[in-house]
């Protein structure tokens, strides 16, 4: 109940009322699927114990005012005015007031106050979450009747449009629709989805935060997605019904885009392959092999960092150092690469001990500080009571 009355008190302090609603609406990970949805392949997301927290009430005229407490600073615009702002924080909000304009929805003014506890720059999503928790509560508080799936799009496209960054789906369709104990294996071509059973048993899952993000991240996104593409393009000549790498095999990279370059046919059949290896974890994990999970993402990771090439030094060091802790059962880099976290599958009551470990090694090979991020498995967006 903690976080509740203080989102309430805030709000009271801030907006001299108490809110209509309060809202929150979880940071996710991915399990494995990685680069995949771009190419209308599989993902394996869930949420976390993490998230971004609203509350929120109409006003009587068509103001929109906002207050962030990660930055300790009020923004105001109206419901019919909204654009994109240099603050940057704003517009995973207002980016959401745009798409419910468009869609013709009758968005009134109101007051929001924003909090969080999903950690910033680690690839948690804290984005998708901030656009869904306003989404979420927004469709509450004016009764819009928008699905869970609308809801997710609309996030996205706020995303693209206001934030400047072409997102796939899964962040904000895992912030959304999650449920508790299980991972959602999403096709990022027909939005299809099932909910498979994450019961870790005797381990848990802990993130080993790099606390980098270097630069090529975002060259290195655009060339992956030019080669993928080119992959593709040369594969359709051959066989006309291949609309992407989903429905590509490695046998036809071998005879059509192997001849004509071979670093397009790496790239490529990594995320034919990474693919099959969300089939084999799902598989995996309903029948309760956790180590077999586990073996599938150390594979994962050496394909993403030796074959696409986006893993970076910091990342690879902590993956082989798990690699030979007889506690930890799976590792890999998460998202987009070159930063961010690494994912651990490890016994319970191992990982703290092996977070102090690698810290001080960590510390002496990068000079950076290591952060581990303890996650369980989470339910989607919810309202508070």
């Amino acid at each position: 109940m903690g976080k509740q009355n203080t989102l309430k008190e805030r709000y009271q302090a801030l907006f001299g009322a108490e809110p209509d609603l309060m809202a929150k609406s979880p940071g996710r990970i991915n399990l494995i699927g990685e680069h995949t949805d771009y190419n209308e392949g599989f993902v394996l997301p869930t949420a976390i114990d993490k998230a971004i927290y609203v509350a929120v009430a109409a006003r009587d005229d068509d103001k929109i005012v906002l207050y962030a407490e990660d930055f300790s600073e009020y923004f105001e615009s109206t419901v019919d005015t909204v654009s994109p702002s240099d603050k940057g924080w704003p517009n995973y909000i207002l980016g959401v007031v745009d798409q419910l304009n468009k869609l013709n929805l009758a968005v009134k003014g109101f007051n929001l106050y924003v909090d969080g506890d999903v950690p910033l720059g680690a690839g948690l999503s804290s984005s998708a979450a901030v656009e869904c928790a306003t989404g979420f509560a927004l469709n509450e508080l004016f009764h819009f009747g928008l699905s869970r799936q609308e809801i997710a799009k609309i996030g996205q496209m706020a995303e693209h449009t206001f934030a400047g960054v072409k997102c796939g789906i899964m962040d904000q369709f895992a912030s959304v629709l999650s449920k508790e104990d299980f991972v959602i294996k999403l096709d990022c071509r027909s939005l299809e989805y099932e909910h498979v059973p994450l019961l870790l048993g005797d381990y848990e899952l802990v993130l080993f935060n790099t606390n980098v993000k270097h630069s090529l991240a975002s060259s290195a996104y655009n060339d992956r997605r030019n080669s993928c593409e080119q992959g593709v393009a040369w594969l359709q000549k051959a066989y006309p019904d291949v609309l992407s790498l989903r429905d590509a095999t490695v046998e036809m990279l071998e005879a059509v885009v192997k001849p004509k370059d071979e670093e397009v046919f790496t790239k490529c059949k990594y995320v034919v392959e990474e693919n099959i290896r969300v089939e084999l974890a799902c598989e995996a994990l309903k029948s309760g092999n956790i180590e077999e999970m586990g073996r599938q993402m150390f594979v994962a990771h050496q394909a993403i960092s030796q074959d696409y090439q986006v893993s970076c030094a910091e990342l690879d060091f902590l993956v082989d150092y798990m690699k030979n802790q007889p506690e930890a059962v799976g590792a890999r880099m998460m998202g987009g690469g070159f930063g961010g976290c690494t994912i651990n599958i490890v016994q319970k009551g191992h990982a703290e001990r092996i977070a102090r470990q690698v810290s001080p090694a960590y510390k002496e090979a990068f000079g950076l500080e290591l952060e581990p991020i303890f996650v369980a498995a989470s339910g989607g967006s919810t309202l508070l009571a």
